[in-house]
């Protein structure tokens, strides 16, 4: 694992917020030369701490304003069951995000939908059909207070 110094968390916190720096204008926010600060991001990418380079869309904005937040139990929690479970909600591009979880339930999933029809459509179709699917349970977001794809880099301290 890649030790991060303290130009290495400049370069990650600066293509955080905005992915399309060039390398030129990356190197001189962190103080480096492009040479040596193209070295480092291509090590940052090999260590696997840059996955990708995307572009943040607005929810409301593209037509996807219903986010919904699900709780799924699933009857049984063997490892074959699991990984069925992960691998067919990985396919459903209206889960944005999907977690394995502690506690009574066993994953939570974030839902993107156009509207209510568009999520009940999306429970008939797809969730609701998936095999060991004990229970679920939904609830939407009534208001985005905050959201960001930015990690605490100011939190590793040194």
């Amino acid at each position: 694992m890649l030790k991060l110094d303290a130009i290495d968390r400049k370069i990650l916190a600066a293509l955080q917020d905005d992915g399309r720096l060039s390398n030129v204008e990356l190197a001189e926010r962190v103080g480096l030369s492009p040479s040596p600060c193209l070295r480092r991001v291509r090590q940052l990418e090999h260590a696997g701490m840059i996955i990708r380079y995307v572009a943040l869309l607005d929810q409301r904005a593209v037509g996807l304003p219903a986010s919904v937040f699900i709780s799924v139990k699933l009857e049984r929690q063997q490892e074959d069951d699991l990984e069925a479970f992960e691998a067919e909600v990985s396919r459903y591009p209206e889960v944005l995000e999907c977690y394995l979880m502690t506690g009574t339930r066993d994953y939570l999933l974030r839902v993107a939908t156009r509207d209510l029809s568009a999520y009940e459509q999306f429970l008939k179709t797809k969730l609701t059909r998936l095999d060991n699917v004990a229970s679920i349970e939904s609830s939407f977001a009534l208001k985005q207070v905050k959201y960001t794809s930015s990690l605490p880099l100011e939190t590793l301290g040194g």
